[in-house]
């Protein structure tokens, strides 16, 4: 069996876990105890034994069982993290565990960890300005190259639960099995809960790869911002957040609806909360648009602002910027203009 003492991990302290927590970091159904004793090999493949260490109260006074964290450097050396928490404590509501390489696997193979969480809490994953709920996590972490500290991977999440065999089935030979850990994913429309600040979405299933640096969440994706004019809400195929560029982009038949009767679509939509700012992209064959009763404004991109619920438009290179507006005899007015500078259109009275 072999131990990952790089691995990026915090655990609550042994002494403060009940029986079943502390069963989670053991090697193996019916192997002692590795606090008491040194655990025998097991050619199952044994769950990694862990070194409990403290680990803070999470933000909403919950104790954390399990923080795990995936590092990932772009191009220009910055440092990246993706973390993974199960927010609950006992074996009730869920389990953590980390399965390590198998004696017939590659010394660099790398660990599989599974986070489920039941209560309310949840598992929850922090992707740059996002904060995430899931019900069941597995993450896969390469293990770190010589005098680096810490390591990417791969994320998927979703709706599901996991738990403890007795033994390992037989004739299966992934890892997981092998370790006698038993996952069942059941991806499901509004079991994935993304928060940005005061925006809330909602979407079926998580996949991070260290491939491209991108986690993509699966739609149909809704989402909801309060205001105190009344809520802006919307809708979109799925949502992808850029780790590198640390950037979350709302893709695929986007439409954002406003109290004030605004309706904005395009085809992709930089969001960003703590900016109060949505970027609507579009191409010159489908910009995007946004309407306010009969007042139309298109063009390869508008700048929404969120809380004043105002468009900003700016044409992309050769671009067009188009509008529709009507004054109050009924009267309108309509065309194109080939400018690319700036030009602004206030929420109509």
């Amino acid at each position: 069996m072999r131990f990952l003492l790089s691995l990026t991990l915090l655990l609550a302290l042994g002494a403060a876990l009940p029986a079943g927590v502390r069963a989670q970091n053991t090697a193996a159904p019916g192997t002692p105890d590795p606090g008491t004793a040194e655990p025998a090999p097991d050619p199952a493949g044994p769950r990694t034994p862990l070194t409990p260490e403290s680990a803070p109260a999470s933000a909403g006074g919950e104790a954390e069982n399990a923080v795990l964290e995936l590092v990932r450097k772009d191009k220009d050396g910055q440092e990246h993290r993706i973390r993974i928490v199960r927010t609950g404590t006992t074996d009730e509501t869920g389990i953590f565990t980390v399965c390590s390489p198998q004696d017939d696997e590659p010394q660099d193979a790398p660990n599989v960890a599974v986070f489920s969480e039941t209560g309310a809490g949840g598992v929850r994953i922090t992707i740059d300005k996002n904060v995430i709920r899931v019900p069941l996590a597995v993450v896969t972490q390469r293990q770190p190259k010589e005098g680096q500290e810490g390591s990417d991977g791969r994320v998927e999440a979703s709706a599901g639960t996991a738990q403890f065999l007795d033994t390992s089935p037989e004739g299966k030979t992934d890892r997981l099995s092998r370790c006698a850990v038993g996952v069942d994913p059941k991806p499901a429309p509004e079991t994935v809960f993304v928060t940005q600040g005061k925006t809330e979405l909602k979407g079926q299933k998580l996949v991070y790869d260290e491939t491209d640096g991108i986690a993509r969440i699966d739609g149909p994706i809704t989402f909801a911002r309060p205001s105190d004019d009344g809520p802006l809400t919307g809708q979109s195929e799925r949502i992808e957040v850029n780790v590198d560029q640390e950037k979350t982009t709302l893709v695929g038949g986007v439409v954002l609806n406003s109290k004030g009767g605004r309706v904005s679509k395009a085809a992709r939509v930089e969001y960003d909360d703590q900016a109060n700012i949505a970027r609507l992209i579009g191409t010159p064959e489908q910009p995007a648009e946004s309407r306010q009763g009969n007042d139309v404004l298109s063009a390869q991109l508008l700048i929404y602002n969120l809380d004043r619920d105002e468009v900003v438009v700016r044409a992309g290179e050769n671009g067009n910027i188009t509008g529709e507006f009507q004054d109050e005899q009924g009267s309108s007015s309509s065309g194109p203009s080939s400018s690319p500078s700036p030009a602004s259109r206030p929420p109509a009275p």
